[in-house]
């Protein structure tokens, strides 16, 4: 490659919102063992991404500044370092790049081996870059914290995904009704129908008084709750759950912690159970093979140009985009 450096966009402290990203020209990063280089034609924004820059997850995060954020990446092998087996270049691939070094942001970026999945050619960059962070969240949520079985077989379960609407929300309701599940989904009144239409078998506006309470309007007990939203205490949850109840919390606090840990103490069969995503490349396999057999949709809010990459981290910080952010080089 004639040109040595790179477009990135990054930030040097905590804090500073949109305002603290700045565009940069810096060399482009070497694959090191076992990693490959993605020339990207998409990335994507998780709330994850701008929690770091806010300090909220200091001091395990970032490692260092300045921080080049995003680990939603897709785009085209052009380099593979030592030990690297599966990839070549020209591959076409899907990724999450280490959230402890980040790099989303930028014209390349490396990626690890076991992170990285073959993209379909029926399925694009931007339908891809949603997958990573969101729809590998709710595919654990689901299978894993949950029990629900994706190919319809085990016990009928009742689901409620709160924030059905945000990049994970949209991707639960879709994978939850592959399983022997009902589902009640929240969201704002302007996504009703989206939900519903994905395959929610109900859904509440959570604005309105039987929203704020998540009951039911069948009057089911919830087996499970896939919980996207922030701000619901324990005690809203509780009298809407069944015996053995769990609620899954994608984006735990220190209260939530508090809480499972007090479950536990108490032998309570009902739980807050906090998820943290334990990525692998087989499991984003087996969602791109759903999007490309059109079982799984990826809804994008909106794209934007790397070089406009501030409106899209003002338009995550917002909290109210349907689904995925994209930014493209």
């Amino acid at each position: 490659m004639a040109k040595n450096v790179m477009h990135a966009v990054q930030y040097d402290g905590y804090g500073g919102g949109p305002s603290g990203l700045k565009h940069v020209e810096i060399p482009i990063p070497n694959p090191n063992k076992d990693e490959v280089l993605l020339k990207l034609e998409a990335a994507s924004l998780n709330p994850f991404d701008w929690k770091v820059q806010k300090g909220m997850l200091w001091p395990l995060l970032p490692r260092r500044f300045p921080h080049i954020p995003g680990t939603d990446v897709a785009g085209e092998v052009v380099q593979v370092g030592p030990g690297v087996k599966k990839f070549k270049a020209g591959d076409k691939v899907v990724a999450m790049v280490n959230p402890l070094n980040g790099g989303g942001l930028a014209e390349l970026a490396v990626t690890k081996e076991s992170l990285t999945a073959a993209r379909p050619p029926e399925v694009s960059a931007a339908t891809a870059v949603g997958l990573p962070v969101a729809g590998l969240t709710a595919h654990q949520a689901l299978i894993q914290s949950a029990g629900i079985k994706l190919d319809g077989s085990g016990e009928q379960a009742n689901i409620l995904i709160t924030a059905a609407s945000g990049g994970v929300g949209l991707y639960a309701v879709q994978l939850a009704k592959l399983g022997n599940t009902h589902v009640t989904a929240t969201c704002g009144a302007r996504n009703l129908d989206l939900v519903k239409s994905l395959g929610a078998d109900e859904v509440i506006d959570y604005k309105t008084p039987e929203g704020a309470t998540l009951k039911s309007p069948s009057g089911r007990k919830y087996d499970a709750v896939i919980h996207c939203a922030t701000g619901i205490p324990w005690s809203t949850f509780e009298p809407n759950l069944s015996a053995n109840g769990k609620v899954i919390d994608i984006t735990p606090g220190l209260s939530a912690v508090a809480n499972f840990a007090l479950g536990k103490l108490t032998f309570s069969k009902k739980q807050l159970v906090p998820l943290l995503l334990s990525p692998k490349a087989q499991n984003l396999d087996y969602l791109l093979k759903l999007v490309r057999e059109g079982k799984l949709k990826t809804i994008i809010d909106s794209k934007y140009p790397l070089t406009k990459a501030e409106d899209a981290w003002a338009k995550s910080i917002d909290g109210h985009a349907t689904g995925k952010i994209i930014v493209e080089p």
